[in-house]
């Protein structure tokens, strides 16, 4: 088998914060999720997993309003990232979220991640709307989410645009005025979700990191991982050509569960021999989705060995089944970094 050094250096985990008041679930309610989400992190970081992720949707059962939630993380922990996979640029007024993400990323010392995106299919049509945001004649809703991107991009990087009060209750610095608080370092912790080739090096010509997760669109009919290697290797050469001087860090996502014991075989165990699916989104675009690992872990490593985007990414997010519980998935965490991180060189 051709080898090829991986360069994963962080280990993550990516959590959707499902709920449901099921009897089979240990997330019965979103204060089980959110509390649990907090708890998670702290597991994490004492483990020393790298980064705690979590996903964004609105109209669901599961996180919607991130930086409370980013907030609580940052002061119960003291070194591990602390992200979003992604927020829904659709649905966000700029100025508020600069305020909002410099509050949460001072709160936990500059440690956040923060994954932005054109988002996906919602729970309900158009649910933007419902938010007060409409794209505007001859636009579509992705170029919504992209103009709020580049708004909000420019104001985290410190621009002073607006006009002081003459007579302000408070007195003001010189010159026009920035949203405060102010984060210096943010702006290069920002990621952008990439389903295609084309957003993968816009994100690059606007200097943001790459996320690409288990759903991309299918450009090509490779297989999944050939794909996610490719638009990988477009994002840098993009990177290069617009002259960036740091070295932009990249992140793939994963469903990944060593099968260590008896609880893990019946969890997972029907996954073993799951493949890369085929379908559509909003009956357009045509998606692949890439597959599961479990096995054992001698197994996965020789499988995840061979995913050519995982060897190529410096940041793996592993998905977590939150609904199992804190206990199982700092659990699962740990049977990844101890039984199969370390044979695959990423510790």
């Amino acid at each position: 088998m051709l080898r090829v050094l991986l360069v994963v250096k962080n280990i993550g985990f990516l959590s959707f914060g499902h709920w449901t008041p099921s009897p089979y679930s240990q997330t019965q309610s979103a204060r089980d999720a959110l509390i649990q989400g907090i708890e998670l992190a702290v597991a994490a970081e004492e483990l020393g997993v790298d980064g705690a992720y979590f996903r964004v949707h609105h109209f669901a059962r599961q996180y919607a309003s991130p930086f409370p939630l980013l907030s609580a993380v940052g002061a119960r922990t003291s070194k591990i990232e602390i992200g979003t996979g992604v927020i829904d640029m659709r649905y966000e007024n700029p100025l508020y979220m600069a305020e909002d993400s410099a509050a949460a990323d001072l709160i936990s010392g500059e440690r956040l991640q923060l994954g932005i995106s054109r988002g996906s299919p919602e729970q309900v049509i158009e649910g933007w709307r419902y938010f007060g945001y409409d794209p505007g004649e001859n636009a579509s809703e992705a170029d919504m989410a992209r103009a709020h991107t580049e708004t909000y991009l420019k104001i985290i990087e410190g621009a002073q645009f607006a006009e002081p009060n003459p007579r302000p209750m408070f007195p003001n610095p010189p010159g026009k005025l920035r949203v405060e608080p102010y984060s210096e370092t943010l702006r290069d912790r920002i990621w952008w979700g990439s389903s295609s080739l084309a957003t993968a090096r816009w994100a690059a010509g606007l200097g943001m990191n790459l996320q690409s997760s288990t759903l991309k669109n299918d450009e090509n009919g490779k297989p999944f991982h050939i794909q996610q290697r490719e638009q990988i290797e477009a994002y840098r050469e993009a990177w290069k050509e617009a002259g960036h001087v740091r070295e932009p860090r990249v992140s793939v996502s994963r469903s990944i569960f060593a099968l260590v014991n008896d609880e893990d075989r019946r969890y997972f165990g029907l996954d073993r021999q799951t493949k890369d699916q085929i379908g559509n989104i909003d009956d357009q675009t045509r998606a692949i989705f890439g597959r599961s690992y479990a096995a054992e872990p001698d197994v996965l490593v020789e499988e995840l060995a061979a995913d050519e985007a995982i060897q190529v990414a410096d940041t793996l997010l592993l998905t977590v089944p939150n609904q199992l519980g804190v206990d199982y998935n700092a659990h699962a965490l740990e049977s990844i970094l101890t039984h199969v991180a370390p044979d695959l060189g990423w510790r």
